[in-house]
């Protein structure tokens, strides 16, 4: 795949332009209407957009004369990628560059028989796949759980800043608009589940649900993976720890609140801002900011300890909106609460600064240079213990606003601790119950 990089104070072109006279593409038609090009894309005489031009002075920045270190977030922004804005009307990121393990880069580009504005806009596709175990451990020092479950792969919520995004390149397909419409869902979740927790050998401890892909994401009404996995969980009395941003977690209240009475459950209800217009852009296909305080209520009054997690929170775009979330989230119920800050790894670093100049080009470099102050002057910083909370005094400033705000109003502190001591394997079918 080839790499650009973008003088500064210049309109932004290849080097491979900059160096010679170049032939035209010779493409190769594929049947999703992709050429994968023979060569070098001449310079077009399209004039471009301000947030491209912002865009390439970003990366330009970001460039140096020497190769990059080794721990520096990889990938790079082609802006041959960027998808037309009807195709990815509903969706997060704004381009669909091949994954990072692919040979070879596939781009859209206009041929003259057809406009790129007449190609259909992306749909969402899942496919069923089968696993052999569904409880994947975690040996991370700066994480609270060391087990987890993600029935679903991809998330069609499309949030931009999904950590998880760069895992679709282990299946060839890109960390973009692929991520958001390019599904994978494990319908033998909750029998893998009940084999795991019967053997003899297993140990009890939370469980955590959402830590990777949301579990209550649209395609969870068809499936309802999610529901079994609690179903299962209730079976066997084990603990479970939930993080979602959708409100369909509230169907499951039948579930859910006979374990909280016994010690077995708690929500965390991810409220990333209160204003709607950008809740959208950054998250196209989540529950409304009013939806999510609306759950916290439900899920509170049912009994369910649940949490507010303010995350991610970005310089400069939502973090100004810290102690207005936590008063919202305590007037609904929440008990507990929690915050991240945003976190750029490989694909992520490149998606969000296409997102960023797409939508709010005044604020491209402000951002970018306050999370570059945040991560040791490099776009992620990824030691544990600091990588979902940033280093220097504007990081310093946001988790003291939050300590502030959050002990104000109640909800700082260690949290609820859930139990294990109830754990017991029902009886297989056929086998005698137990009388004592």
């Amino acid at each position: 795949m080839a790499r650009y990089t973008f003088p500064m104070d210049a309109p932004y072109e290849s080097k491979l332009s900059r160096a010679r006279p170049v032939r035209p593409a010779q493409p190769l038609r594929h049947s999703d209407g992709a050429a994968r090009l023979q060569g070098p894309v001449e310079a077009g005489t399209k004039k471009k957009t301000q947030g491209e031009r912002i865009l390439g002075r970003l990366m330009a920045e970001r460039a140096a004369p020497a190769a990059p270190p080794a721990e520096d977030a990889g990938g790079s922004a082609e802006l041959g990628t960027l998808v037309e804005g009807g195709r990815r009307r509903g969706r997060g990121a704004v381009s669909n560059a091949a994954g990072r393990y692919e040979p070879a880069a596939r781009i859209l580009f206009d041929d003259g028989w057809q406009g790129l504005e007449d190609l259909p806009p992306f749909r969402t596709e899942v496919t069923e796949e089968r696993a052999r175990t569904i409880i994947t451990r975690n040996q991370s020092p700066d994480i609270a759980f060391d087990r987890s479950i993600n029935a679903y792969r991809g998330c069609e919520h499309g949030c931009i800043y999904c950590f998880a995004r760069p895992t679709h390149a282990y299946h060839g397909l890109s960390a973009g608009i692929d991520f958001e419409t390019r599904l994978f869902v494990k319908p033998d979740a909750p029998e893998l589940l009940a084999r795991e927790l019967s053997h003899p050998a297993y140990t009890p401890r939370t469980i955590a649900i959402g830590t990777n892909t949301d579990p209550y994401q649209p395609i969870e009404k068809r499936y309802e993976v999610t529901r079994r996995i609690l179903e299962v969980l209730r079976d066997f009395d084990h603990p479970v720890g939930i993080v979602t941003k959708s409100g369909l977690v509230a169907r499951d209240i039948d579930i859910l609140a006979p374990m909280a009475e016994r010690g077995l459950v708690k929500v965390a209800i991810s409220v990333t801002t209160l204003d709607p217009k950008l809740a959208r852009l950054m998250e196209p296909r989540a529950a409304s900011p009013g939806r999510r305080l609306e759950t916290i209520r439900r899920l509170s009054d049912a009994g369910i300890p649940t949490a507010v997690l303010t995350a991610p929170l970005i310089p400069a775009l939502n973090d100004m909106e810290v102690e207005r979330i936590l008063d919202a989230a305590k007037a609904a119920g929440a008990s507990e609460a929690g915050y991240v800050t945003l976190r750029l790894p490989l694909e992520i670093a490149d998606l969000f600064k296409e997102w960023l100049v797409t939508h709010f080009p005044d604020k491209a470099r402000h951002v970018m240079t306050l999370m570059r102050d945040m991560n040791g002057g490099k776009d992620y910083h990824s030691a544990f213990g600091t990588r979902g909370k940033g280093i220097g005094p504007y990081a310093w400033t946001i988790g003291r606003r939050f300590e502030i705000a959050a002990r104000r109003l109640g909800l700082a502190g260690r949290g609820l601790k859930l139990t294990t001591a109830h754990f017991r394997r029902p009886p297989a079918l056929g086998e005698q119950l137990s009388l004592f």
